[in-house]
């Protein structure tokens, strides 16, 4: 597939990041200066522009992104992966109305790519499910995004 640049999402990849969903974020780490990669889920894209995520607010996410505020996110749609390039910073140190001690960054968006190697396309998207109280996940999970779009 041709490589696609673009400095802001699609509408398509706007409608999947209004939701949560599983993205692979690759930040600088502050010790070792190498790329350093994380599966997180609680991400909206409130405009074509912008995108918000929360963190554990000890995750070392905060503290690499504190230090060198380039980052990566890789999406996986639409029979393809997308990197989205952007700028972040951290938008709260401590999110409101969300029982758990989390941070919230917001990415500036520079680039967007399809980084998917030529003559294919991704089958099958990856899924996930929660390994703790279904219950429990699903009532964080609806405070957190809540707490996202309302940012």
């Amino acid at each position: 597939m041709a490589e696609v640049v673009a400095q802001s999402l699609s509408q398509e990849l706007l409608s999947l990041l209004q939701g949560e969903r599983f993205v692979m974020l690759s930040t600088i780490s502050k010790q070792s200066g190498a790329p350093y990669v994380s599966a997180i889920s609680w991400v909206y894209a409130p405009e074509v522009s912008t995108i918000l995520f929360a963190v554990n607010s000890k995750s070392v996410i905060v503290e690499n992104i504190q230090h060198n505020h380039l980052v990566t996110l890789s999406v996986f749609a639409e029979g393809s992966v997308y990197s989205i390039h952007g700028r972040a910073r951290i938008k709260a140190d401590r999110m409101e109305n969300v029982p758990l001690k989390l941070t919230m960054v917001e990415i500036t968006i520079e680039e967007v790519r399809d980084v998917m190697f030529y003559g294919s396309r991704i089958a099958i998207e990856p899924r996930y499910e929660k390994t703790y109280d279904t219950r429990a996940a699903e009532k964080l999970d609806k405070q957190v995004m809540q707490a996202l779009k309302n940012a």
